[in-house]
C-alpha cells in the first residue's frame, strides 16, 4: 500500500545513518519486512472474502475448518514483528530528533 510504501521510504533514509554492516543487516529486514506486508494483504484479502472458517469437500461429505489463509496470515504477522523488532534494535543507539520533553520544557 501507499501507506506501508511511505513509512518503508523512510526507514530507508535512517538507514543511511547506520554503519555499513548495520546498514547490510536493516536493508536485508526491510526487504523482508515488504515481502511480508504485501503477503499480509493478501492473507487478509483471502479471509475477508472467504471468512474465518471454511468448508472442505471430504468425499461425500464436507468439514468445517479453520481458513488456511488464517493460519498463514497469523504466522506471517509474528514473523513481521519480529523483523521490525530486530529492525528497532539496530537503531537503538542512534540518536533521533525528538520534540522536547514536555517535562524537562516545565523545569527550564
Amino acid at each position: 500500500t501507499a501507506k506501508a510504501e511511505n513509512i518503508f521510504k523512510d526507514v530507508k533514509k535512517a538507514i543511511k545513518n547506520l554503519s555499513k554492516p548495520k546498514q547490510n543487516i536493516a536493508n536485508t529486514l526491510l526487504k523482508e519486512a515488504k515481502f511480508c506486508v504485501t503477503a499480509l494483504e493478501e492473507l487478509k484479502k483471502e479471509v475477508e472474502t472467504f471468512g474465518v472458517i471454511t468448508s472442505m469437500d471430504q468425499g461425500d461429505y464436507s468439514i468445517d475448518r479453520e481458513n488456511p489463509a488464517l493460519k498463514s496470515y497469523n504466522t506471517t504477522i509474528k514473523n513481521y514483528m519480529n523483523l521490525m523488532k530486530q529492525m528497532a534494535e539496530l537503531f537503538d543507539n542512534i540518536p533521533v530528533e525528538n520534540k522536547p520533553d514536555e517535562l524537562e520544557e516545565f523545569m527550564k
